[in-house]
């Protein structure tokens, strides 16, 4: 007798298989015999599809910050995705804080933290290289090692002020005393340059904001891939789409995908003011948009389960595999004519929709809005 069965389920690939969940873990994957029971059987009648919880490598949910802020249930589990990652909207001063709050949450939620102490409470908090306190972000990280899973480094004119690639560098020196944790870099305007930047980053540190729309871009104007860059990817540096308000072009993104650079995680970077009035909306509207720029159902998957777990460490998720953890997502495919918009409010018309259906974390089934009106399961 197991806890959870889930019967049925198709996957990325179009197959059909059947999931049986115990104590908050994958217990068997494949074809399950009939005659086999569970406390909650959930059959999909291959109908709908699933796949390992999506993970959202890039939001912004500590509800208590002045500019980007939500609430990790309604960018998690409310939207279909199992565990989210906040990208610095903390630093060493409020992290302890985030932690405490994300215990209540149903979604599982992890953070980089943001190299300057105060995290973003303003625009320009790279500014002062005062803020970067490399004994506080040590510290923090010794406090909450199973929370905090990297860096996070916002290299964009805005935020470094005159200090150009100086806090990049010290980033890095951060990055090697604390166990060579990942570090995502957020490109932006410059200065700093981005070959300047793409040139200090190493194997498994994350450039988010891959495809955005201005100069500073990883397209060179002729719509090249910039050299730095092309080192850097060989270097196993990772893209990170981190969609945002300000940060996705259509037009970038169609440019680099047809040359095959593809991102390595689809990320959103969602809080509340995107979520609700867009361009974002939610995971699932981001990853749909990349149908449309020609990537198919099982590289978009990968992005946001396989590829996200290893880029980010956290072992045990993004696979349906034995053991693994029982996060999951349940969603449907609808092929339905849409008009998506870019973070330049440029629009694309596409074909297909992603429409989570439910979140299931350590073996508990949630529905969102969309899978209770369709009465998926009896629950």
């Amino acid at each position: 007798m197991y806890d959870v069965i889930v019967r049925q389920a198709k996957i990325a690939d179009g197959s059909l298989i059947d999931i049986a969940i115990q104590d908050g873990k994958l217990a068997a994957v494949g074809q399950l015999p009939p005659d086999v029971t569970a406390t909650r059987t959930l059959d999909l009648h291959g109908q709908y599809w699933l796949s390992a919880g999506w993970i959202d490598s890039h939001v912004h949910c500590y509800p208590k910050s002045p500019i980007y802020h939500d609430e990790a249930d309604r960018v998690g589990i409310d939207s279909g995705v199992t565990t989210v990652i906040d990208a610095g909207s903390t630093g060493a001063d409020d992290v302890d804080d985030f932690y405490q709050l994300t215990r209540q949450a149903k979604t599982r939620v992890y953070a980089f933290l943001n190299i300057a102490r105060t995290g973003i409470v303003t625009q320009n908090e790279l500014a002062d290289m005062a803020q970067i306190d490399k004994v506080g972000v040590a510290q923090a990280i010794a406090d909450h090692p199973d929370f905090i899973i990297g860096l996070k480094a916002r290299m964009s004119s805005s935020v470094v002020g005159k200090n150009g690639i100086q806090p990049l560098l010290r980033a890095k020196e951060m990055q090697q005393e604390n166990q060579g944790l990942p570090l995502m870099v957020h490109i932006g305007n410059n200065p700093p340059d981005l070959d300047e930047i793409a040139d200090l980053l190493a194997a498994g540190d994350i450039i988010t904001h891959c495809y955005n729309g201005k100069p500073n871009r990883i397209l060179t104007p002729q719509g090249q891939l910039r050299e730095a860059v092309k080192r850097a990817l060989e270097r196993g540096v990772l893209l990170d789409v981190g969609h945002g308000s300000a940060s996705f072009s259509f037009a970038v993104a169609e440019m680099a995908i047809r040359q095959g650079i593809l991102p390595h995680t689809i990320s959103s970077d969602i809080y509340c003011r995107n979520r609700i009035s867009g361009p974002v909306h939610s995971l699932a509207t981001v990853m749909s948009k990349f149908f449309s720029v020609g990537m198919t159902l099982p590289q978009v998957i990968d992005c946001v389960t396989c590829h996200a777990a290893d880029a980010l460490r956290l072992g045990g998720k993004g696979r349906l595999e034995v053991g693994a953890d029982a996060d999951l997502t349940l969603f449907e495919l609808q092929h339905v004519p849409q008009v998506f918009i870019d973070s330049e409010g440029l629009s694309k018309a596409g074909e297909q929709l992603l429409v989570p259906l439910a979140a299931i974390v350590a073996g508990e089934v949630i529905l969102t809005a969309e899978g209770k009106s369709k009465n998926v399961f009896d629950l």
